[in-house]
């Protein structure tokens, strides 16, 4: 099966196996960091345990909750960036997880003005991502928040399935519902897809531990 992403990137993908059986993908050309549009080049995770709870991360030092991501460096493919900032952000390997799916389009979101810098060239206006939902393969043990000099996160839970759409910051919002409709076939089979509205505030355990940071 062969799906073209974004063309005027210049991105084409081989999809090597099925998407439930650890999709590989090869890339004939890295897409651009910052399209002409302004979006950058980024990747979403979307991190599901065997009970299909998310990984939900508390960014550093704030009070705001998200999915790990990041952008897509020079001459790098989405899948290479997915496993660096999955190793970055969650101090997770490769052979820890499993690709379930990725979203087959770029998934835009456009930052608010206050956040644009437009006395920086190229202007970036937002983010468009490529999204992965990956299975957990390890123990909750193996979630390392300090792998990197400058930790990205410094709590983390399980959250149910459609709970991050009520807790993320306003703007990314939308491109969350898009990301966890496309993948909620493959991370909640035979349990239905419809949110449950009375359960979006399920109590979990919250993971934190003492993160240095250096440089």
């Amino acid at each position: 099966m062969h799906t073209r992403v974004a063309p005027t990137d210049r991105v084409e993908i081989d999809v090597a196996a099925g998407i439930r059986n650890n999709t590989r993908l090869r890339y004939r050309n890295a897409p651009r960091m910052i399209d002409l549009d302004g979006y950058r080049a980024n990747v979403g995770i979307i991190l599901s345990n065997q009970d299909s709870r998310v990984f939900w991360a508390r960014r550093f030092g704030m009070d705001a909750w998200q999915f790990p991501q990041g952008g897509i460096k020079r001459n790098e493919t989405p899948e290479l960036a997915m496993y660096r900032e999955l190793k970055e952000e969650v101090g997770l390997l490769p052979s820890q997880v499993r690709v379930i799916g990725y979203t087959k389009r770029w998934l835009r979101y456009r930052l608010p003005d206050q956040f644009i810098r437009y006395d920086k060239k190229p202007v970036c206006v937002g983010q468009k991502q490529i999204w992965y939902l990956l299975r957990f393969l390890g123990e909750d043990e193996d979630v390392f928040l300090g792998a990197s000099q400058r930790p990205e996160f410094d709590c983390w839970r399980w959250v149910l399935y459609w709970q991050p759409l009520k807790g993320v910051v306003r703007f990314k919002r939308e491109v969350y519902h898009q990301a966890l409709s496309e993948f909620a076939s493959l991370a909640l089979p035979g349990h239905g897809h419809e949110r449950n509205r009375c359960s979006l505030d399920e109590p979990t355990v919250v993971h934190c531990g003492s993160v240095n940071v250096t440089g």
